[in-house]
């Protein structure tokens, strides 16, 4: 049981909240479950079985498991480690965001909900107001808005990426007080953390369930259960939504962060882990579909005292839509406060999840990597860590720093870590054999994995992983935030951020060549050739999504 919860928690983040919902309808609405499911079927869930049972039973991180599968592919063990900090360079300040607002909720009034404050303009208007003379125009911003980007970002300061301007002392001590906390949940390993997994991971779904309660009794949530789901099977002809379904499913699930491997190390050698698993997945991708109903019956009910249409709400997308939209709703509900209150914890909550775990897994492949320099000097690794993190993400707290956010969203993380696992899958299935890795399994669980899942491991998974790759590169996207357009050299420092990372798999393999000893052929052959895992054991079980 503190295995899954630990696997959940790392799975359902805050992409679960904001991210499926807006894909969704912006996808077909219920139309969009179908590509989403077969996209989990036939990719994400054997890619996910597939790094379960490579930790479990070579019992190492990310690193130090290639040299078991394939040596010449140990530098995506690199590769992976250098994403997951640059995940935490900018995904923890999101939930440095959630904390200033939780902060802000514990006023006698909630501050987005009037237009009376220092930071409020002059085209400030109350959506609510019951005042019928109140004019709108398209300039026209709701305090909630002004709130999120004029107080908490403060991004009117900056004019873009060439200026991001200064650090937010706010912003900056809540994202000290966010690693804090990380750093004292995993300084000891998972020994500690596992104290706090039974509140990080249950406490988000209580939350769930009770806002899923209001909002369906709130005024026009039906309008917004039905904006969500009615489907529009023409846009099943786009590939756009292929596209979306595959990359939504992919980043849900988190393979190829490392995290999935080193939680796996932890576990008996026949622990079932097909069946946690299959339980995982399935938890994930309802918690996505849960969330849809938390996000949408709330925008019905904004659309219904606006008198707007529900797409006209919704347009917003990533974390607008928490901190504007859904804000907005909240502020506007009987018991406001409260409300308000355990609506951002549980968001600090699932990140705080996701953050432990990614850096976890950074943490085991370096240990497993480097023992005798590490082994014993835990604690001050993960200070080293934290704090290198914290550095790093001090341009995100600037008051440009939600372009950074986005930047780093874009290109530091997607098509890199994609790239990754592709490499990943066809290491394990085309270098190491499915035959071998089947054999694995069986000694594990006693069972052989049947034909779909070697099937999906060999052609499906890597024809799934390309296909995102190559509309990622024949249709990038346009970023843009608020009002402001990424000038063309952001792409190019984009790309050069996401090649950062994936350059350690080639680099490796040139080391990897010129420094082994004998001829070329039989350094080849060796660099191929894995190294049988020994009988390892691990000191303690994996008790949490950390």
């Amino acid at each position: 049981m503190d295995f899954l919860l630990s696997v959940i928690g790392y799975a359902v983040d805050l992409g679960n909240v904001w991210r499926f919902p807006y894909i969704c309808y912006q996808n077909g609405g219920g139309a969009f479950l179908l590509p989403y499911l077969l996209m989990a079927i036939f990719g994400g869930v054997p890619l996910f079985y597939m790094e379960l049972a490579l930790g479990q039973f070579h019992r190492s991180g990310c690193i130090s498991i290639w040299k078991h599968i394939c040596p010449i592919f140990k530098g995506i063990g690199f590769a992976i480690c250098i994403i997951a900090l640059y995940v935490a360079f900018y995904y923890n300040t999101i939930m440095a965001w959630a904390l200033y607002y939780l902060l802000s909720s514990f006023r006698p009034t909630l501050p987005w909900t009037t237009c009376s404050n220092s930071w409020n303009t002059a085209n400030c208007n109350l959506y609510m107001s019951t005042d019928h003379n109140v004019s709108w125009s398209n300039s026209s911003t709701s305090p909630a808005e002004e709130f999120y980007t004029r107080q908490v970002l403060q991004v009117h300061r900056s004019e873009g990426l060439h200026q991001l301007g200064s650090v937010s002392w706010q912003l900056a001590l809540c994202l000290l007080f966010i690693f804090t906390i990380v750093y004292f949940s995993i300084w000891k390993g998972v020994k500690t953390s596992g104290k706090v997994v039974w509140v990080t991971a249950t406490f988000p779904y209580l939350v769930l369930l009770v806002l899923l309660v209001r909002g369906a009794t709130l005024p026009g949530a039906w309008r917004g259960v039905v904006f969500y789901l009615k489907p529009d099977w023409q846009k099943l002809l786009s590939t756009t939504v292929w596209i979306d379904a595959a990359a939504q499913i992919f980043f849900s699930l988190g393979p190829g962060f490392g995290v999935l491997l080193a939680f796996a190390s932890y576990n008996p050698f026949h622990n079932n882990c097909y069946k946690d698993a299959l339980i995982t997945s399935s938890v994930n991708c309802l918690t996505s579909f849960l969330s849809g109903f938390v996000i949408f019956t709330m925008l019905g009910y904004m659309a219904e005292m606006r008198q707007q249409d529900v797409g006209s709400v919704a347009k917003d997308a990533g974390p607008s839509l928490l901190f504007i939209i859904y804000a907005e709703a909240l502020a506007n509900m009987p018991a406001a406060t409260f409300f308000s209150i355990i609506f951002f914890l549980m968001i600090i909550m699932l990140g705080l999840d996701s953050t432990f775990a990614g850096l976890e897994g950074v943490i085991t492949a370096m240990i497993d990597e480097f023992p005798q320099l590490l082994s014993k000097r835990r604690e001050w690794f993960v200070l080293g860590l934290v704090c290198v993190c914290f550095l790093g993400a001090l341009s995100t707290l600037t008051y440009g720093g939600a372009f950074v956010v986005k930047l780093f969203e874009e290109y530091a993380t997607g098509p890199a870590i994609i790239t990754v696992v592709l490499l990943e899958v066809i290491a394990v299935s085309w270098f190491y054999g499915t035959n071998r890795f089947c054999n694995d399994i069986h000694l594990m669980l006693g069972f052989y994995p049947g034909c779909f899942w070697r099937i999906c491991w060999v052609a499906i998974c890597p024809c799934f992983l390309l296909f995102i790759i190559i509309s990622f590169l024949a249709f990038p996207p346009e970023v843009r935030l608020f009002n402001y357009h990424f000038p063309p050299w952001t792409t190019a420092l984009g790309y050069c951020i996401g090649i950062s990372s994936f350059i350690c798999v080639p680099a490796y393999m040139v080391f990897y060549l010129l420094t082994a000893k004998g001829t070329f052929k039989e350094r080849l052959l060796k660099s191929i050739t894995p190294v049988p895992s020994g009988d390892q054991y691990r000191e303690y079980i994996v008790t949490n999504a950390v």
